[in-house]
């Protein structure tokens, strides 16, 4: 039994430094981002340092890597993680998405942030300087909402909100 143990505790530490060689592609677009949210609204100093520090490392195109990145299999949590907000929410890709999607994703980032549902638990445990303030939190609110006031000042309002059937 003791030699079965340490079979098993040999092939899993040689699997363990295989995967080692093994990485997703990381998250980091080059250059210019032509779809980005900043080509069309308005996007303060301070709306902008907000989001760099608590939304872009999973809702961009370019995330800034923590140092654990390189052990797998952090590196495809983590890829995992980066995907599904990307997926859901993507700054970088946000003007090529149609009117309706835009006015929604805003109402979102209001709904998300007034609940203390974005930035997640899991990222503020360990990236601590993500965690919003209160004033931040009315920054970021409050950029979202005049953003959808902007939209709604241009667009017919049709093109926003799906009517309620």
């Amino acid at each position: 039994m003791k030699k079965v143990f340490k079979t098993i505790g040999w092939i899993l530490l040689l699997s363990l430094i295989a995967i080692q060689f093994f990485h997703p592609t990381k998250n980091n677009a080059a250059g210019v981002q032509p779809n980005a949210i900043t080509n069309v609204h308005a996007v303060p100093n301070n709306v902008n340092e907000i989001l760099k520090k608590a939304c872009n490392d999973c809702h961009s195109n370019n995330t800034a890597y923590p140092w654990y990145h390189k052990i797998q299999p952090v590196d495809w949590w983590l890829n995992s993680h980066i995907n599904e907000g990307k997926g859901k929410f993507n700054f970088d890709e946000y003007a090529q998405k149609s009117l309706r999607y835009q006015f929604h994703k805003l109402e979102e980032v209001v709904e998300m942030v007034k609940e203390g549902e974005m930035p997640l638990e899991s990222y503020t445990w360990i990236h601590k300087d993500a965690k919003l303030t209160q004033d931040e939190r009315g920054i970021l609110i409050n950029w979202a909402e005049a953003s959808m006031d902007s939209m709604k000042a241009h667009y017919p309002i049709d093109s926003l909100i799906r009517k309620k059937q």
